[in-house]
């Protein structure tokens, strides 16, 4: 499990995920009423880093840190 800092833009026209040097951005279409835009960042990520994402700190506030576990394949 690694954990990243993220910056969400809520309300954004597209979706997105725009990795910087220190910072991920992430755009999402929500809005950041009744955790919302929290629901579409968690989902955007799990599919961007095929992975199972969530949401460690930040939960109120524009930048976030978020654990990413990867997926472990069976076979």
């Amino acid at each position: 499990m690694k954990t990243i800092e993220i910056k969400v833009i809520p309300n954004s026209n597209e979706e997105a995920v725009i990795e910087a040097e220190q910072l991920v951005v992430v755009r999402v279409k929500e809005p950041p009423t009744r955790g919302k835009a929290n629901k579409a960042v968690v989902k955007l990520l799990s599919r961007y880093f095929n992975a199972n994402v969530r949401i460690v700190s930040g939960t109120k506030s524009r930048r976030k840190i978020v654990a990413i576990e990867e997926v472990e394949v069976v076979d």
